[in-house]
C-alpha cells in the first residue's frame, strides 16, 4: 500500500469514527422522528432489546473466531478476525452481565464458506459490522440511562470495526454523513438472513 494510499485510508476512518458516533449520540439526544420521541424506555424494553443485540454480539464473536481456527484468512484480514473477535468476546460478556439471569444461551451457527474464503469473509464481515452499528443507532433511543450506557461504549467500537472491514473491502469507510437508522424488524431480519443462525 502506497503512503498516499495509507494516509486517505486513515483519513477516511477517522471521518467514518466521528460520522458514526456522532450519528449515535444525535440518535440519543433528538431521537429519529416521532418512533423514536414517543418511546418509553423501561427496564422490560432494555432486556428485549440487550437480548437482541447479545444475539448479534454473539453471531459476530463466534464468526470470527471460527474463522480464526481454521486459519485461511490472509494478511490484514486475519488479522482483522483476531482484533475484532476479541472485541465482540467481551461486547458479548458486556451485555450478558447486563441481563443477567435474563441471559438466554448462546445459539448454535454454522458459517460454511463464509469463515474461510477471503471473499465471503470480506462481505459477511461488513455486513455485520454495519449491522452492528446501524441496529445500536436504532435501538438507543429506547434505551434506560444504564443499559444507553453499555450501548453508547460499544456502538463507538463497532463503527470502528465497519470502518477498517469497508477499508480492507474497498469500500468508502464513511458512506453517509449521519449512519441511516434502520426498523427494529429490518435489523432482526437482517441478521436472521445472514443464514448464520442455526
Amino acid at each position: 500500500m502506497s503512503s498516499d494510499r495509507t494516509a486517505l485510508s486513515r483519513r477516511q476512518a477517522i471521518g467514518a469514527v466521528l460520522g458514526a458516533s456522532a450519528a449515535a449520540l444525535g440518535a440519543v439526544l433528538l431521537g429519529d422522528g416521532p418512533r423514536a420521541a414517543e418511546s418509553r424506555p423501561s427496564p422490560r424494553g432494555d432486556a428485549e432489546i440487550l437480548k437482541f443485540a447479545l444475539k448479534l454480539e454473539a453471531t459476530q464473536a463466534a464468526f470470527y473466531a471460527d474463522a480464526v481456527s481454521r486459519g485461511a484468512l490472509p494478511g490484514e484480514l486475519a488479522d482483522f478476525a483476531a482484533v475484532v473477535g476479541a472485541h465482540e468476546r467481551e461486547h458479548e460478556r458486556a451485555i450478558r452481565r447486563a441481563l443477567g439471569a435474563e441471559a438466554p444461551p448462546a445459539p448454535r451457527f454454522a458459517f460454511g464458506d463464509a469463515s474461510a474464503d477471503p471473499d465471503a469473509f470480506t462481505r459477511a464481515a461488513r455486513n455485520l459490522e454495519d449491522l452492528g452499528v446501524a441496529a445500536y443507532n436504532t435501538y438507543a433511543p429506547s434505551l434506560t440511562r444504564g443499559a444507553l450506557a453499555t450501548a453508547l461504549r460499544i456502538v463507538a467500537v463497532e463503527s470502528r470495526h465497519a470502518s477498517w472491514i469497508r477499508d480492507i473491502a474497498g469500500d468508502l469507510p464513511a458512506p453517509y454523513s449521519a449512519e441511516p437508522r434502520k426498523s427494529g424488524a429490518s435489523a432482526m431480519a437482517a441478521l436472521d438472513d445472514t443464514r448464520f443462525i442455526r
